[in-house]
């Protein structure tokens, strides 16, 4: 992290962390920040789902949820970028605050209720994107939907032609009873009605799945059993969690999802456990917890094709993701492999 960086987060802490974050997009946007552009060469090229990525390191869904700074979140290192959650109509989320820094332990906790401002308002963003980058959006339903299955499908086929990819998530904490989604029946409901509009597209994208990491070794399995039977094209592991063990910081107890390092462990065995659990034929996106090149290493030996980060560059900063791509390919170097698809659960069992 270079000096003017450090200063610049420390700076952003002294501000409510939800203010924070917007002043964050909005330097971004003011084209003020020096950005590096990304990081690329032959041992960290890699494809997810026919995507082809100059990198593995993407990031999470949450940090741009508007789709407000495309062009440079673009030049900032990463391999693939995921906003959102968009959902159908506009909507405000939950009562202020929202959003905790846990900083003794490296931690979030968000209770946000996908806030954002409605899938046709992100759609026109998404029509300037950036060419060249690999954009996704995150696909979300709206708490006072009537029918909040269809919704995933509705998002979808407004915004789908402006994507590379889609992801489902059923898995956030904050808006209630969305996890109930994940039960095989109606996951498999869910999924058939996003495949079948995803193949309606005048250029059908992949679609991928996002899952909590406090599932039990049963409900993983159905996950993995609905993912394979209905065609989903990559699986990220994993969301916030609910578990508080072992926080030290003031909010702990905040209610929310909980980000950031002590969820690493966790998400990784979980990501193992679905490597194994689909004999490594589904792509896995490896997120929770990463904080360094070694963890974004770990992540792609238990099982991940790909990465993404959002929590650690809160602490870090954004130069944290061309650190950990370096990082990467110089482990890859070290550890004598030519790619990094080569990688890929080479130490699955470590985890499981």
């Amino acid at each position: 992290m270079k000096r003017l960086e450090r200063i610049g987060i420390k700076l952003l802490h002294k501000f409510d962390p939800e203010r924070a974050h917007a002043l964050s997009l909005n330097a971004l946007n003011s084209g003020l920040m020096p950005l590096p552009g990304v990081f690329r060469n032959a041992r960290l090229q890699t494809s997810i789902a026919g995507l082809k990525l100059p990198n593995p390191v993407g990031l999470a869904a949450g940090f741009d949820k508007n789709a407000t700074a495309l062009a440079p979140l673009s030049r900032a290192g990463f391999g693939f970028i995921e906003v959102g959650a968009a959902t159908p109509k506009p909507q405000p989320g939950n009562a202020k605050p929202r959003l905790f820094r846990l900083s003794q332990d490296k931690a979030v906790i968000n209770r946000f209720g996908f806030n954002n401002d409605g899938m046709e308002a992100i759609a026109q963003r998404l029509v300037k994107r950036p060419a060249d980058a690999v954009i996704g959006l995150n696909l979300g339903a709206n708490k006072d939907s009537e029918d909040r299955a269809a919704d995933f499908a509705t998002v979808l086929a407004h915004c789908g032609k402006h994507l590379d990819f889609a992801t489902v998530n059923v898995s956030s904490p904050n808006t209630e009873k969305l996890r109930d989604l994940q039960g095989k029946e109606a996951l498999t409901a869910l999924l058939n009605g996003v495949i079948n509009t995803r193949n309606n597209l005048t250029r059908p994208i992949p679609v991928f799945l996002k899952i909590a990491p406090d599932l039990n070794e049963t409900e993983l399995a159905e996950i993995a059993q609905v993912a394979t039977e209905t065609g989903i094209d990559a699986i990220i592991a994993t969301n916030t969690t609910l578990d508080r063990d072992g926080l030290n910081s003031p909010h702990r107890d905040q209610a929310g999802g909980l980000s950031g390092a002590p969820l690493f462990e966790k998400s990784t065995r979980v990501l193992a456990q679905l490597s194994e659990l689909t004999s490594g034929k589904i792509p896995l996106i490896g997120v929770g917890g990463i904080g360094s090149a070694d963890q974004a290493y770990a992540k792609i030996c238990a099982g991940a094709t790909a990465v993404q980060l959002y929590s650690a560059m809160i602490y870090q900063g954004l130069s944290l993701v061309t650190e950990i791509a370096k990082g990467l390919d110089q482990l890859l170097a070290d550890d004598g492999f030519s790619n990094i698809s080569e990688a890929v659960g080479s130490k699955r069992k470590d985890w499981l």
